[in-house]
């Protein structure tokens, strides 16, 4: 596919919002101006990698020149030979982030998201497992220079979490992490088995976008609204006050609850973040009519056959089973590196996308 036009596309459209946001008028209609700016930071990125993809072109071209010139024993050779592959893999990524321009943007990408991650089946087991995933995502923001701020939790007896949600905010959060909704499966001796058999537990993983007030109406009438004190292991303030929000939405029937802040007012701001994000959420699945109105249509009951992606301890091997991907690294994955089993999710999401437009 020839991405010049596109390429060509972009610069133009850079020029004009540019010359736009020069102009004070621009200005004087605040959510204009809002609009414009968002498109100028999305437009400056395509335009700098369209640039840089047209010059990995025009290097790969000239190295591989070289490489029909040179000897294939000379010490230049070997070194135009480790430069074709670095283009290579170079291109295909800016390849990758052109075209992912070419598409209409999706305005969810660049919201910030709610995260609930839920122990399922395996018993305490499951839980263990959530502490892990829970961490493995906070993990990973931090090498993003995202932020993360727990809105509630639920321990678990033995450790873990029965529960837990989290927001994360920074650049195209929703964009990267979209992919990881689904039932997680892990594999992996528990350190309370005395045998040495391996157990198979689950966590359901929800990711939200945050949902903005303009998004969803909450009308105080279809909201009970309930404080009651925070529950958890003695002697932190956040547990000896009654500071503990919990929101039931009447006309849905869905409840949230926030418990992680001293401050009653906050809990409840955060409670009703996450509610606009839930309503957010089913609405748009009912209407691309391909998730159910339930929640569960995105993560599923829990159950072991449902699983998008399989951590195996004993085989140091994790597995998304939507795109069959098979990797050897899971210390470093658990541990936050999880950029290796995104970038072929967005990679197989762009090309499906770009099929669908017969681009």
């Amino acid at each position: 596919m020839d991405l010049r036009p596109h390429i060509d596309k972009f610069a133009r459209r850079f020029a004009e919002v540019e010359a736009a946001l020069s102009d004070p008028k621009a200005f004087d209609n605040p959510q204009r101006a809002q609009e414009l700016s968002k498109e100028y930071a999305r437009l400056k990125d395509l335009v700098g990698a369209g640039q840089a993809y047209l010059k990995s072109i025009q290097d790969l071209a000239e190295n591989r020149a070289l490489l029909q010139k040179e000897p294939a024993d000379s010490e230049l050779a070997q070194m135009a030979k480790e430069e074709v592959a670095r283009l290579e893999a170079e291109q295909a990524r800016l390849g990758q982030e052109v075209q992912r321009g070419i598409l209409p943007p999706d305005p969810a990408d660049s919201r910030n998201t709610i995260f609930e991650i839920r122990a399922g089946a395996g018993g305490q087991e499951s839980a263990l497992f959530a502490a892990d995933l829970y961490r493995m995502y906070t993990r990973y923001a931090e090498t993003r220079g995202w932020k993360v701020e727990t809105l509630d939790s639920s321990a678990s007896d033995l450790g873990g979490y029965k529960e837990v949600v989290f927001q994360v905010t920074g650049t195209d959060v929703y964009k990267r992490l979209k992919y990881e909704s689904g039932v997680h499966r892990v594999q992996r001796v528990p350190a309370t088995e005395a045998q040495g058999r391996i157990h198979t537990s689950t966590c359901t993983v929800a990711v939200l976008p945050e949902a903005e007030e303009v998004d969803v109406e909450l009308k105080p009438e279809d909201l009970d609204i309930s404080v009651c004190r925070a529950s958890g292991p003695g002697g932190q303030g956040v547990n000896t006050t009654d500071s503990a929000v919990q929101i039931i939405h009447k006309p849905s029937g869905l409840i949230v609850r926030c418990a992680d802040q001293r401050s009653q007012q906050k809990n409840k701001a955060r409670a009703l973040t996450v509610l606009r994000s839930r309503l957010l959420e089913r609405r748009i699945s009912e209407e691309n009519a391909k998730y159910a109105a339930q929640r569960k249509a995105q993560v599923g009951t829990g159950e072991r056959n449902e699983r998008i992606r399989t951590y195996n301890f004993p085989q140091n091997r994790v597995t998304d089973h939507r795109i069959e991907l098979t990797l050897y690294n899971l210390p470093a994955i658990i541990e936050g590196d999880v950029d290796p089993i995104i970038e072929p999710l967005m990679a197989d999401d762009l090309e499906q996308k770009m099929a669908a437009l017969k681009l």
